[in-house]
Formats: structure tokens, sequence, C-alpha cells
């Protein structure tokens, strides 16, 4: 009987050691556009895209300009001016093209780096509540998780947006 009791007593233990775990979940997705970071990091990457478009429109215009130019005078110029002009439209219309791509790489670059600072602070905030609160993990809906059981996982949401001074 008692070596009956000390078994049941291992095979038990785990299980109540398991039932006092504490599992949350959170979704960032809903805490991230309710950030200043995120509200300010899209109003400097709207900025920084208007600035390259504007520059952009520049050369195209310069590019629009000296094509007309060029088409009214073309059949009353030399040869080699001629070839000089085209020569100049085609790298005129590289250089755009060359400018899109390096403003479209540098956008989603400051992107990045806006949104990396930002899931920090979030991914921060979340370390803190888990580990005040004595969360053994603490799993983020947005992640693309299938399957939380929210009976028994807390949901940590209103803790994390209070860490970060959200409301």
């Amino acid at each position: 009987m008692k070596r009956q009791i000390i078994i049941l007593a291992l095979i038990l233990a785990p299980l109540t050691v398991f039932g006092q775990q504490k599992f949350g979940h959170v979704n960032s997705s809903l805490i991230v556009p309710s950030m200043p970071e995120f509200t300010q990091a899209q109003t400097d990457l709207q900025n920084l895209q208007k600035q390259y478009e504007d520059d952009l429109k520049r050369l195209e215009d310069e590019f629009t300009k000296k094509s007309e130019e060029y088409n009214a005078q073309a059949e009353s110029l030399p040869q080699n001016i001629k070839e000089r002009r085209e020569k100049e439209l085609q790298d005129l219309y590289q250089r755009m093209q060359q400018y899109y791509q390096e403003s479209q790489q540098n956008l989603q670059q400051a992107n990045n780096e806006k949104m990396q600072a930002i899931n920090e602070k979030v991914t921060t905030a979340i370390k803190a509540v888990g580990t005040e609160n004595n969360f053994v993990y603490i799993f983020d809906l947005s992640s693309g998780i299938p399957f939380i059981n929210e009976a028994i996982s807390v949901d940590v949401t209103d803790q994390v947006k209070a860490k970060l001074g959200i409301k």
C-alpha cells in the first residue's frame, strides 16, 4: 500500500506542477498600431516617400523638357550634336530609373528599421509582463499560431498595453 501511494505521488507530481504553470497570449497586431511610435514612424515614412516622389518628379520633368526640346530640333541638328543629346537623354533616363530603385530600397530599409525598434519595445514589454506575472510562455496570436486554448491561457494584451503606456 505504501509503495502504491509513492508511485501515485510520483505520477501526480508532474501533473500538479504543470497545472500550476501559467500560459498567456497577446495580440501584438492590436498593440502596435496604437503606439505613438508607430504613428510617428508612419508619418516619417510618408514624408520620406513624398520627398522621393518630389525628387523623381523633378527628374521626370527635366527629362520631358529635354526630350521635347530634342524632338523639336532633331532634324536641324548636326549628327554629332544629335548623338550627344540622345546620349544625355539616355543617361538622364537611366538616372531616373536608378533613383527610383534606390528610393524604394531606402524606403523599405527605413520601414524595417522603424518597425524593428517598435517590435523590440513590444517584446520588452511582453517579457516584463511575463516575468512580473510568472508566466511560463506568452504566445503572440498575430504570429500565426494555429491554436491557443484561451480557456487555460490568460490574455495579457491589455497588460502589455499598460506597460507601454497605451490606453
